[in-house]
Parts: C-alpha cells; sequence; structure tokens
C-alpha cells in the first residue's frame, strides 16, 4: 500500500495482482512524505516511520482502506485517487496456490497448499470461505463502509484501465514482471470442469463485475 499525500492517491494492494510490481513503480517516483507500507526496498526503509501509527486495522501491504483509519483520516481517503489493481480469479487462484508452497512462514494456507493438490486445495472449506469473504471490492471499503475506489485496474488490460491513473499522476509508469510464481502460463490447464466451475461460484462477484471468463 502506498498513501501519497503529495500526489492524492492511495494504493491498494490485492494479494496476487501484480501490485508489487505496481509497488516498484511508484516507488521510482515516491515523494519523501510518501507513506509506503510493504516490503519493497524504500517501504523497507521508511518502515520506522509507521511504529507509532494508530490505526483500525494491521498495517501491512495488503491493508484495505478501513485498515489504514487512523493513518489516513476518511477525508483524505475520499478525496484521493484510490485505485487497486484486480485479476482474473481463475488466473489468480492458481498464482496464489504456487506462490504459498514457495514459502516458509507458519500460516494455514501455507500449510495446506504443501499438503494438496491444487483441486484440493481449491475445494477445501479454508480456501472457499476465504476468497468469498475478500471479494475485491473488500479491499476498498472505508472505515464508514463506503467503497472509494477511482480505478479498479485489471492487469489484463492495463493500457486500458490505467489511463485515469496516468492522467491524475501526470506521467506513466512501466511495471516489469515482479514476484511472479512458478508455473504454468496457461492457468486453464489446472482446472477440471468442476473446479473451474467452483471458482467460479466462489468468485462470482468479481467475474461477474470485471467482465472475466474461464
Amino acid at each position: 500500500m502506498i498513501i501519497s499525500a503529495g500526489r492524492n492517491y492511495i494504493f491498494v494492494h490485492i494479494p496476487k495482482t501484480g501490485g508489487t510490481a505496481m509497488a516498484l513503480a511508484l516507488e521510482t517516483r515516491a515523494m519523501k512524505d510518501d507513506v509506503l507500507i510493504g516490503d519493497t526496498p524504500k517501504a523497507v526503509r521508511r518502515r520506522k516511520r509507521l511504529k507509532d501509527a494508530k490505526t483500525s486495522g494491521r498495517l501491512w501491504k495488503h491493508s484495505t482502506l478501513a485498515d489504514i483509519d487512523g493513518l489516513a483520516g476518511t477525508a483524505q481517503i475520499s478525496e484521493a485517487f484510490t485505485f487497486t489493481l484486480v485479476r482474473n480469479p481463475w488466473d489468480r487462484m492458481v498464482s496464489y496456490y504456487h506462490w504459498l508452497r514457495a514459502q516458509h512462514f507458519d500460516h494455514p494456507a501455507v500449510t495446506l497448499s504443501r499438503q494438496l493438490s491444487f483441486s484440493e486445495f481449491l475445494h477445501h472449506p479454508q480456501t472457499k470461505a476465504s476468497f468469498k469473504a475478500t471479494p475485491y471490492a473488500h479491499y476498498m471499503i472505508d472505515a464508514t463502509g463506503s467503497e472509494r475506489c477511482r480505478a479498479y485496474i485489471r492487469i489484463e488490460h492495463l493500457e486500458q484501465d490505467a489511463a485515469p491513473l496516468w492522467a491524475h499522476l501526470g506521467f506513466r509508469l512501466s511495471l516489469p514482471r515482479a514476484n511472479a510464481s512458478n508455473r504454468d502460463a496457461d492457468y486453464r490447464r489446472y482446472y477440471s470442469d468442476r473446479d473451474a466451475e467452483l471458482l467460479a461460484d466462489i468468485c462470482a462477484d468479481d467475474i461477474a463485475r470485471f467482465g472475466y471468463s474461464h
């Protein structure tokens, strides 16, 4: 996540949507007072600035707008150019699974990914509940319960969807691929018909809202 008072934007980093590439690109043009929350190089160097911050939720790279209440007030959030990246949910789930399998920290999802096949992981109640509870809009709801997003940028249509962001910033950014998982590029090969139908149910809101298909 990045909160830039100087350029009046807030970038919300939804997991496994290409957000690390966006954060790194924004860092190259960061202003001295920008609040960088995450594990990118400049964010790490500025982390001590946040040690006394009092917020409604957890401050980490995947914080929601509701989480940062106290660090950024309702007025600042409502006036800022708030944006995030979104991704085809079928592709995102494959990326998420393979990323988890490469991790070594203690988390139930990491454990599941190492124990189960992709299909078993997808059908596990924990995975289904987690994704159903956090559609993309979940990250863009502030502490008052209002959805605040000036741009949902589909990574598959970056040039088209990012046009309002470039206009707001006054410059364009290049987004080289970052934090890629080790997987086949064609996500479709991971899904049986039954698996694809299940993912369609789990992520029905995002699929309908952003026009995705398997």
